[in-house]
């Protein structure tokens, strides 16, 4: 079986860390992966979006030009990717910055106000980790119980304090009900 994610956001929101915190959790269940960061040279509040290819067999090529599932966090990622996402797939809207809703009805849609959620956290910042949560559990692309092993290994050293609030940030999007 093979999945492919694209994750698709403002530069700034975490959409290559959350990609590769997806990837490592594929490689903790001896998934095949593939991760391709893509971002503008704006960086901070220019366009970003990261390919995630989760898959039983050697991936052979890492761009996703019809997504399976689609995280988008904000309004443009959804203008731009929806109608590339596969019939049958599934997209994770931030309903916190995207106020419309997915016009086509031959996927499920997801909202979660991530961005809502994670500022009532007290960790503004990870919204990511919300909408990856959510993500998560609604595909069953990855086990969730990998998360906490995956996150160890993504999130630096010098930000081990961090740790923490990413594990809660995501179990937040996991246990999401909306």
């Amino acid at each position: 079986m093979t999945t492919q994610i694209l994750i698709a956001g403002f530069g700034g929101q975490g959409v290559l860390f959350a990609g590769k915190c997806l990837a490592y959790e594929g490689l903790f269940e001896n998934k095949q992966v593939s991760w391709l960061p893509s971002y503008g040279p704006e960086m901070r509040g220019g366009t970003a979006n990261c390919s995630v290819i989760l898959s039983d067999d050697p991936v052979g090529s890492p761009i996703v030009s019809n997504p399976d599932v689609l995280l988008a966090m904000n309004l443009p990622s959804l203008d731009k990717y929806e109608a590339a996402t596969v019939p049958g797939g599934k997209i994770v809207v931030d309903s916190t910055l995207i106020d419309r809703k997915v016009e086509r009805t031959d996927l499920q849609a997801y909202y979660i106000p991530a961005t809502k959620l994670a500022a009532s956290l007290g960790t503004p910042t990870l919204a990511n980790m919300i909408m990856l949560g959510k993500m998560i559990k609604e595909t069953g692309v990855v086990d969730f119980d990998n998360a906490t092993e995956a996150m160890k290994k993504v999130v630096s050293a010098k930000r081990a304090d961090l740790l923490e609030a990413n594990i809660k940030a995501l179990k937040t999007g996991f246990d999401y009900e909306g």
